[in-house]
């Protein structure tokens, strides 16, 4: 379990790395988590038990990360009521959009069956 800790955190400080040295506007730890993914392909074997243990772990405790979330909600409620018209349209086209670029990339990855 220690070793798997330490091999998602690793990826994590990678992609830390890479997004400050090459200015990316993407955050630190989607770039590690990229990097892990394709270290799991070039490995071409399955995780390791522990790996998955571990992160099936993180992923049940996954709802304490929306903590600080709420909190920033509530935090800034005045600015959430002045300025709902544009979030909401930023949260509908950026879910809209989102959703799109999901279906295109399945769309991409998936094998065509020929009739």
């Amino acid at each position: 379990m220690i070793g798997a800790i330490t091999a998602l955190l690793v990826c994590q400080l990678a992609g830390e790395f890479a997004v400050r040295a090459l200015h990316l506007p993407v955050p630190g730890p989607v770039v590690g988590m990229v990097i892990l993914f394709l270290t799991l392909l070039l490995r071409r074997r399955p995780a390791s038990e522990a790996l998955g243990g571990t992160a099936d772990g993180l992923l049940g405790n996954l709802g304490l990360l929306f903590v600080p979330a709420g909190v920033g909600v509530v935090l800034f409620l005045p600015v959430l009521a002045r300025d709902w018209a544009p979030l909401s349209l930023a949260v509908l086209a950026g879910t809209l959009a989102a959703i799109a670029a999901t279906g295109r990339i399945a769309q991409m990855l998936l094998p065509k069956d020929d009739p």
